[in-house]
């Protein structure tokens, strides 16, 4: 579909496997929130711009993202100046706010099952020893199981979550091992893969935990530590070979990767929003866009509490702006992560919209 000169966002095939899909833009209108950056629609989408003036006008608020007040800009009913590159900072913010409070301080129904059912979040993941902490390492598979948990077709591919209704791991439906394998299996419905039995994917063992340990994530801001060491809840799980692993959830990874603290000990976790020494607070996020902190953290609040309402009426809009920029595959999944987490990909009226070139 697209050429390869980076009008394709990498991010896509990255996370989805396809190169993109998004709306068309008559979607904006059934929006009730919007995040606009680096998309200047009135200059590259001028015969879609009415779409995201027309929104407003039945109660659509719109954020702006703009190092310049861009023609875009206009639209919006809050404007963020924010430093150029510097996107990915401001919505790994506001992901830690969504985060804290619709997944800790609380749990949002629509936003649980919707984790659950469409993200790897419950997905388990083996972690190694790195020095006297711990890494990622990759995702837990049927074929780490005696008898590959009664999977004997590719169960190299077939990932695995902890079902909270049987107290064990399974296989669920719908991995990409189920694509070219049994007839009735690839799909999401919440069901044992061997068994055909009804399954809750558990996100978090944070409740039932074998042990808390130290997992160092990736870092990459100049003048901070390339590696953030977060305490992180594991269980023990005993594989085929014999051997003992360490596993947790995507979702447990994740929330420790945002620096919220879950009363798990350890460091790197902030007490506060206003935390700006831990990264990736709304105050940390000032100092790298130089986005007041409070704009960050009402934007990400407002963000999340209307896609709860609205079933994942959320949306960002961006573009070449991003695309072109330096490390555009980590800007665009910052964003995506907040979109998952909030329940808005492939919502109408939500999602991202990524448009440049030939989209």
């Amino acid at each position: 579909f697209y050429d390869w000169y980076c009008d394709l966002p990498a991010a896509s095939p990255q996370t989805w496997g396809e190169q993109t899909d998004v709306p068309e833009s008559a979607d904006w209108y059934n929006s009730t929130y919007i995040i606009i950056t680096g998309a200047n629609l009135p200059m590259t989408r001028t015969p879609d711009a009415h779409f995201a003036s027309e929104v407003r006008y039945k109660g659509a608020k719109i954020v702006a993202m703009a190092p310049d007040y861009a023609e875009f800009c206009k639209f919006s009913d809050l404007w963020m100046p924010i430093r150029q590159g510097t996107d990915s900072a401001a919505f790994l913010a506001m992901g830690h706010v969504a985060l804290k409070e619709y997944y800790i301080d609380k749990q949002d129904p629509y936003f649980q099952e919707y984790a659950q059912k469409y993200t790897d979040l419950p997905m388990q993941v083996m972690l190694r020893k790195h020095g006297d902490a711990y890494v990622s390492d990759r995702f837990l598979r049927a074929s780490d199981f005696d008898n590959a948990l009664g999977e004997t077709n590719n169960p190299d591919w077939k990932t695995i979550v902890y079902d909270e209704v049987k107290k064990a791991f399974v296989a669920p439906n719908g991995s990409i091992g189920f694509r070219w394998g049994e007839d009735g299996k690839w799909n999401l419905l919440a069901k044992n893969a061997a068994t055909q039995e009804d399954i809750v994917a558990e996100l978090s063992c944070i409740d039932n935990l074998d042990s808390v340990v130290s997992v160092g994530f990736p870092h990459f801001n100049l003048g901070e530590d390339e590696l953030l060491f977060r305490n992180v809840p594991v269980r023990k799980v005993k594989l085929a070979n014999g051997e003992e692993a360490l596993v947790t959830s995507v979702f447990d990874m994740q929330v420790a990767q945002y620096g919220i603290d879950r009363k798990l000990g350890g460091g790197n976790v902030a007490q506060s929003y206003s935390d700006a020494n831990v990264a990736y607070t709304p105050a940390w996020a000032e100092k790298v866009t130089g986005v007041k902190a409070a704009g960050i953290e009402r934007t990400g609040r407002e963000f999340a509490y209307n896609a709860s309402k609205t079933k994942g009426k959320s949306m960002v809009i961006m573009g070449a702006a991003i695309n072109h920029w330096y490390h555009n595959d980590l800007a665009y999944r910052s964003i995506m992560n907040l979109l998952h987490m909030c329940g808005c990909v492939g919502q109408s009226g939500g999602g991202w919209a990524h448009y440049v070139g030939q989209e």
